[in-house]
Parts: structure tokens; C-alpha cells; sequence
């Protein structure tokens, strides 16, 4: 039972250590690329490594025109703490961002009207019920229709006694 009580104060444990954590954070609108650095005391300075060079005041590090082109960057202080960040971002000039709630309306709306189809055909084949019949053909009740003999299949014809020529190439072959 004690056991039992002690996950969730794990859990929650292992949450907040987590989200103490120092992480970047990177910011993408059009072709320009926002990073601010997870140090907040001290003159902050960047470094890159290779890819686009950029401008930096305090704490972020600014790319306009990236080219979607990796990037190893790296923010210190003079008391040699360090964190490095390799970035490789897809960015283009032409994207459009979508907030949550257009999603959901696009969504809400795409599935409003495929049910307002589906209703609608529902209602218009509803009437034509009576009308056309996939089924065969209705026959005349006045009188019986005697059917016809059945056609013989020629594959399955009986063998006569003088034709056993035509079946001599059945018989079974020596290896």
C-alpha cells in the first residue's frame, strides 16, 4: 500500500526535474530563425560553427535568409559555461503558420459538409425505392414456363466405345 502512494510523488519528482532544465529555445518565422540561449547571468557571446552567420544582442541569436542548411552553434559566458545547440530547421519563404482553432474549424467544416452530402443522398435515393429494381426481369403469372433440357457440355462427353481415339492422350506417361 505505501508503495503505492510513493509513484505519483515520483512521477511528480521526475517532472520537475525535468522541466528545470536548460534548453534553447528556437523560434522560426519565414526565413529568419530566433535562438535564445538558456544563460541568463553574465555577458553573454555567440559562436558559430560553420553555417549562416547572424547577429546576436544578449541572450538571442538571430538568422534572416537561413537556407534550411544545418547550423552547430554554441552560447557562453567568460567563465567558460557553454551550451551548444546543432540546428537544422526546414524554413521557406512562402509557408503560412495555421493557429489551432483554423485547424479545427477547417476540420469541423470539411466533416459539416461531408455529412450534409450524405444526408442528401440519403433522402433523394429514399424516394426511388419502388421505381428501379436491380433483380431479374418480373414473369408473366398467367401461365407456367416449362424449362428447356440443359445443354450437354462438350468436355464432360461420355466415351463410346469405337472413339477412344480422342482420349488416348490421357493415359498416364513413364518418367
Amino acid at each position: 500500500m505505501r508503495l503505492e502512494l510513493s509513484w505519483p510523488l515520483l512521477g511528480l519528482l521526475l517532472c520537475a526535474g525535468l522541466s528545470a532544465s536548460e534548453e534553447f529555445l528556437v523560434e522560426i518565422s519565414g526565413t529568419t530563425v530566433t535562438i535564445t540561449c538558456p544563460l541568463i547571468e553574465g555577458d553573454i557571446k555567440w559562436e558559430s560553427h560553420g553555417g549562416k552567420a547572424g547577429t546576436s544582442n544578449d541572450r538571442k541569436y538571430i538568422i534572416t535568409d537561413h537556407d534550411s542548411s544545418p547550423a552547430n552553434l554554441s552560447c557562453f559566458v567568460n567563465d567558460g559555461k557553454r551550451h551548444h545547440l546543432y540546428l537544422n530547421a526546414r524554413v521557406c519563404a512562402n509557408c503560412e503558420e495555421l493557429d489551432v482553432l483554423t485547424v479545427t474549424g477547417i476540420i469541423a467544416a470539411d466533416l459539416l459538409i461531408t455529412l450534409g452530402v450524405l444526408i442528401l443522398v440519403y433522402y433523394l435515393s429514399k424516394g426511388r425505392k419502388g421505381r428501379a429494381s436491380s433483380g431479374p426481369a418480373p414473369r408473366p403469372r398467367g401461365q407456367k414456363m416449362q424449362r428447356p433440357p440443359p445443354v450437354p457440355n462438350p468436355d464432360y462427353e461420355p466415351i463410346r466405345k469405337g472413339q477412344r481415339e480422342v482420349y488416348a492422350g490421357l493415359e498416364p506417361r513413364g518418367f
